[in-house]
């Protein structure tokens, strides 16, 4: 790294990029009312009931895979995980989704298959609305970034190229 040229990312294995943190193989706390997790992980009725969760929004090719819960809503966002799919289409749908729940006095767990993509880049639009914030550990795949920038410039009644 000290050799490297000022201005430039030091360059690191790719397999680096594609591990996944340890704990995402369970709901991911993203505030009090917002819970971010992988297919796998939303299918487990115990956890999903253990967090209060009344609304599911899935963010995959194909319906949820869920079991269905009482006292449950399920959103499904028809997306591909691929940085041509349109889904800062569904950017302030599912961001006022979860705020209308947090207002209920609900919890929100966003999905999709791995949980670091597509689901992640919704539960940012909601943080951008509603928060003002982000979730720094989440890994969008380069266009959904692309939007979610365009989306931030349009919050802020502001021009972009990109």
């Amino acid at each position: 790294v000290a050799d490297r040229q000022p201005g430039t990312l030091p360059h690191f294995p790719l397999f680096m990029y594609r591990s996944r943190p340890a704990g995402l193989s369970g709901l991911c706390r993203v505030t009090d009312h917002l819970y971010l997790s992988s297919g796998r992980a939303a299918r487990d009725s115990a956890q999903v009931s253990r967090c209060k969760i009344t609304c599911v929004v899935s963010a995959t090719e194909t319906g949820t895979s869920c079991p269905p819960a009482p006292g449950v809503e399920y959103v499904h966002i028809a997306i591909s995980d691929s940085p041509e799919s349109p889904l800062g289409d569904h950017f302030d749908r599912v961001a006022d989704k979860i705020q209308r729940t947090a207002e209920g006095g609900g919890c929100t767990l966003v999905h999709c298959r791995a949980g670091v993509s597509r689901s992640a880049a919704l539960c940012i639009a909601y943080l951008m609305k509603h928060r003002g914030t982000c979730r720094p550990t989440a890994r969008p795949n380069n266009g959904f970034w692309k939007q979610l920038v365009r989306y931030e410039m349009q919050l802020r009644d502001l021009e972009v190229d990109i």
